[in-house]
């Protein structure tokens, strides 16, 4: 079984209230356990939490209580923290360096030597589509390109955990598909990454395991395929009938909708589909399509964290 690279237990912060106001509860009682070699997408609505928890994990909060373990050590073992890569929400960039100039600041905080800085900076820069803009000064970056940038200073120190907040949020549809290209590349040469995001689609792509929080709280966590597994029962057939016979009239018992010259019929008990499967072929028509339905990652977050 892989090992354990993020472990908390009962992780808890609260922040004191302002005065005369109540403590704020941002993250309670979290359990988490995120393995080598999986991509986790950590899902909630904005204020759930999901900030608060990567500076909690990235030593740039401390918690309230409750333990966490990177890589099997504490957050206070410099050697773990030395394989971690950390993206912000919002990359606050030098402007007056250029891309180049400030991966190489960050690579020199972690203690990369020159010839291996020369080495890694251009090929990170490459693996995010900024190797046209390392000369360029940040202050004249778009929004998405700073976005790639730090993620290139992310991946500068070639870690083994990648932990990512809000990655995609600032990029475009081209960019975001890079960045979950880039995402799969990392998890194919064995790196584990935690992400944080709203952007349901793109965790549905990438994500072996979700966990989503409500209110500082994990309300539903496990492996996507298990969690958007098959509806029970519901399955849509579509044919096309026989011209020369009537289209709906041998079907009326079901649920149909007509669209254009095919019907589609929605079965919410599997059981009848032989039946169905039968009438269809004895009325000369032609069957298209037999899909059982599953549930999109929308619909689960959605019965989650509700309306």
């Amino acid at each position: 079984m892989p090992k354990s690279v993020i472990h908390t237990e009962g992780l808890t912060k609260i922040y004191k209230g302002e005065l005369g106001q109540a403590p704020v509860v941002g993250v309670e009682s979290l359990d988490l356990d995120v393995r080598e070699g999986e991509v986790f997408a950590f899902l909630g609505p904005n204020g759930a939490g999901k900030t608060t928890t990567i500076k909690l994990l990235t030593r740039l909060l401390f918690p309230t209580k409750g333990n966490v373990l990177i890589m099997g050590r504490p957050l206070s073992s410099r050697e773990s923290m030395r394989r971690v890569g950390y993206l912000p929400e919002q990359p606050n960039l030098y402007g007056y360096l250029t891309g180049a100039e400030f991966l190489d600041f960050m690579a020199r905080i972690f203690g990369l030597q020159r010839e291996v800085r020369k080495k890694r900076i251009p090929e990170v820069l490459g693996w995010v589509g900024l190797s046209d803009h390392g000369g360029r000064a940040i202050r004249t970056y778009s929004r998405g390109m700073m976005q790639r940038l730090g993620m290139a200073q992310a991946l500068i120190n070639d870690p083994d955990l990648l932990i990512l907040d809000e990655p995609m949020s600032a990029l475009d549809p081209v960019g975001r598909k890079d960045f979950r290209d880039l995402i799969l590349g990392l998890k194919k040469r064995g790196k584990t990454l935690f992400f944080s995001s709203h952007i349901l689609s793109d965790a549905e792509m990438v994500a072996d395991r979700i966990g989503i929080l409500k209110k500082g709280r994990m309300t539903q966590t496990g492996r996507l395929d298990d969690l958007t597994g098959l509806r029970s029962g519901v399955i849509e057939v579509t044919f096309v009938p026989n011209r020369g016979k009537p289209a709906k009239s041998a079907f009326q018992k079901y649920n149909l909708d007509v669209q254009g010259r095919k019907i589609l019929v929605r079965l919410e008990n599997e059981e009848d589909l032989p039946a169905l499967i039968r009438e269809i072929t004895r009325a000369g028509a032609r069957l298209v399509s037999v899909i059982p339905q599953r549930q999109s990652l929308e619909d689960i977050f959605m019965a989650e964290i509700g309306r």
